[in-house]
């Protein structure tokens, strides 16, 4: 009887144990890959054939199904959902104009916050109840991203240097609401001694009827800082602060109120004294309002688009109390291009205004009183007038920089991609110039005449030419902020002002 395996078949196993060629391997995972390709893209080209061809076909919602919920409450989903099953919306719904509804209701999901980006959603027909419209569900798979997110780092800028904490727990009562909790410290050194800062807060936030371009906040912080290296004090604000964020028609609209205890405190034993007479305690009370309107493709670093921003402060008007009264409106345009082979521009203009008002109303109305250090603008630095020492334009008395009532700075921007890296890198190599003007209100003494001190003010501001430089640098466009380092030129300085000539280092997440 013959043997099942003659002697040259010994070698099956060798060959079969034997190494592929890890090239032959590669061919056989790349036609896989291209076969699965070809069958997605051919299911994609039908699908959207045959909605193409029933666009018009009536049809109704008749539920929204979620998978993958663990936290998330079913009564908030209904929310969520209630727009696109909406009775008067299901009498207009054509095939087109449902799915169009479905995405919508799926990026809804997406800005909340709570699930990983991947959505599935799956279409089924359900039982027709009538004869004139097809009836459709939708199936939604979702994975809830973690509750806790801790995240720990270091920061550096301006300067100095620090570590921060910040813990978020999400999704707290499963409606989409989010505990967040931040800690940070900065220690450095400044040319004219140590500086230091620290900051606290604690944020609750909820979005309003499931809606995630409403949301309403409330919270608590603390912060201490050291001002020696530019006004030889330290101030610590202990404060709440509660606000809403909605969409308009005209931008982004956020209103708040914020109520703070202030203390300027710790003076430098050469503190001049314009500083030495802000000293001690304060209270804010004051209502804000912002309005953005942002088409940029980039924050950090843009090559199209606009931004508009307007932003109103008023503080003790009336019964909101404290001890400070002032309307401050502060506003900002941006506009940024590009040319070919990636270079760039961005240019910018700020302004700000700041008007004392009499505290409270009726028979305990208090006369004006002049603003105080804490509630002042401060222009130059590394993120709005380069060139300039931190808060190196404006009035000052003796060596400490005391703010302004008035201000107005603009800048321009050329950025050009680093030869070899390319378009496509974060690293830009920047050329630009920039600007302004700080003004404060004189002779506003208990009672003043404020409108003859606005006159004056923003006469000062046309009086010769803006405060400029202009230089150099490289510029790094971080996913989180962006980096400068550059060669700076002070062109235009007034006597009392502090130039910066040299190397200039910055970080932030809005430049001028």
């Amino acid at each position: 009887m013959a043997s099942p395996l003659s002697p040259d078949d010994d070698d099956v196993f060798d060959r079969l144990k034997s190494a592929v060629d890890p090239a032959v391997i590669s061919e056989r995972e790349k036609a896989v890959q291209e076969r699965v390709r070809a069958q997605y893209e051919k299911a994609q080209k039908r699908l959207e054939e045959l909605i193409h061809e029933n666009s018009t076909l009536p049809v109704t919602i008749s539920d929204i199904r979620i998978h993958g919920i663990k936290n998330t409450r079913e009564g908030f989903l209904k929310s969520v959902f209630a727009d696109a099953l909406s009775a008067e919306k299901q009498q207009g719904y054509t095939l087109k104009t449902a799915m169009e509804e479905l995405q919508r209701t799926t990026d809804k999901l997406h800005r909340l916050g709570i699930f990983h980006p991947t959505i599935n959603m799956y279409l089924d027909q359900g039982s027709n109840p009538s004869n004139d419209r097809t009836v459709i569900s939708a199936d939604l798979s979702v994975s809830e991203r973690g509750r806790l997110l801790l995240k720990t780092g270091t920061e550096l800028g301006n300067a100095e240097g620090g570590g921060y904490l910040n813990a978020t727990i999400r999704n707290v009562f499963g409606g989409a609401e989010s505990l967040y909790a931040s800690a940070s410290t900065a220690t450095s050194t400044a040319e004219v001694g140590h500086r230091a800062r620290s900051s606290y807060e604690v944020t609750f936030a909820t979005p309003v009827a499931a809606n995630p371009d409403t949301v309403a906040d409330i919270g608590a912080f603390r912060s201490s800082r050291s001002n020696h290296h530019f006004a030889s004090h330290e101030e610590i604000m202990n404060g709440v602060r509660a606000g809403l964020k909605f969409l308009g028609k005209y931008g982004e609209h956020e209103l708040g109120y914020t109520g703070v205890w202030r203390q300027i405190t710790n003076l430098s034993t050469n503190a001049s004294t314009s500083i030495r007479a802000d000293a001690g305690d304060s209270v804010k009370s004051s209502i804000t309002h912002t309005i953005t309107q942002d088409s940029r493709d980039s924050k950090l670093l843009p090559t199209t688009g606009y931004l508009l921003k307007n932003s109103t402060e008023i503080a003790g008007l009336g019964g909101l109390g404290g001890d400070v009264a002032f309307i401050k409106n502060e506003a900002e345009v941006q506009r940024a291009g590009s040319f070919k082979h990636g270079i760039s521009f961005s240019t910018g203009l700020r302004a700000g205004i700041m008007c004392p008002l009499p505290l409270g109303f009726g028979e305990n109305s208090q006369p004006v009183k002049p603003s105080r250090i804490n509630d002042r603008f401060f222009l130059g630095g590394a993120t709005d007038i380069r060139g300039f020492r931190e808060s190196g334009l404006g009035p000052r008395d003796g060596n400490d920089a005391v703010g302004g009532d008035v201000y107005v700075a603009g800048g321009a921007s050329l950025f050009l991609p680093l030869p070899r890296l390319g378009a496509e890198s974060p690293f830009r190599i920047q050329a630009f110039v920039n600007g302004g003007r700080l003004v404060g209100m004189q002779g506003i003494g208990n009672g003043g005449d404020v409108k003859q001190g606005l006159v004056n003010a923003m006469r000062e501001i046309g009086i010769g030419y803006p405060s400029i430089a202009a230089g150099v640098g490289l510029v790094y466009a971080h996913p989180v902020a962006r980096f400068e380092l550059n060669f700076a030129l002070p062109v235009v300085k007034r006597a009392e002002e502090k130039g910066r000539k040299g190397l200039q280092f910055g970080v932030g997440i809005s430049f001028l």
